[in-house]
């Protein structure tokens, strides 16, 4: 059923809708992962850490819902819904518990590292069919990278 009929062809659209949800669930998940390991952390640089988790937090849920809502705009219902994060992100399992502020950072760096590989891929599947969500995920990389590289950073 087509609430909102897509300008794209029905080819482009499948792999702009998979590249689109895709990104929904590795931002969704990541947002969740650096929140839980912002309540967890401990350690003596906890503080600026902690608050660097929240600008992480912060970024997923903004590219999150340009991301859905580009689904939307091209007819494609969004997924967030718990099951279906779990399902299909490619996050590794965040650790229980109190986490130590080195191994959060590392956690974070590579979780940020998962997003942007698979990030990556859909910024070179997406070129030749729908170059607006093209630039949706060249923006998202390119600020995940910024985090990835601050991250990376904290334990040189």
């Amino acid at each position: 059923m087509y609430v909102v009929k897509s300008p794209l062809p029905d080819e482009a659209l499948k792999t702009v809708s998979e590249a689109l949800q895709g990104a929904l669930v590795d931002l969704v998940d990541l947002s969740l992962v650096a929140k839980q390991i912002h309540w967890n952390i401990v350690g003596p640089r906890f503080r600026s850490i902690h608050l660097q988790l929240d600008e992480v937090v912060a970024s997923a849920r903004t590219h999150s819902d340009t991301v859905a809502e580009r689904a939307s705009a091209l007819g494609v219902p969004p997924d967030g819904r718990a099951p279906t994060v779990s399902a299909g992100s490619g996050i590794g399992a965040t650790p229980a518990g109190w986490i130590k502020d080195t191994d959060a950072v590392r956690a974070m760096v590579d979780a940020l590292g998962a997003v942007i590989t698979r990030m990556r891929d859909r910024v070179a599947a997406t070129g030749e069919p729908d170059p607006v969500s093209q630039d949706i995920f060249i923006g998202i990389t390119a600020e995940l990278e910024k985090h990835h590289w601050m991250f990376q950073a904290e334990n040189a």
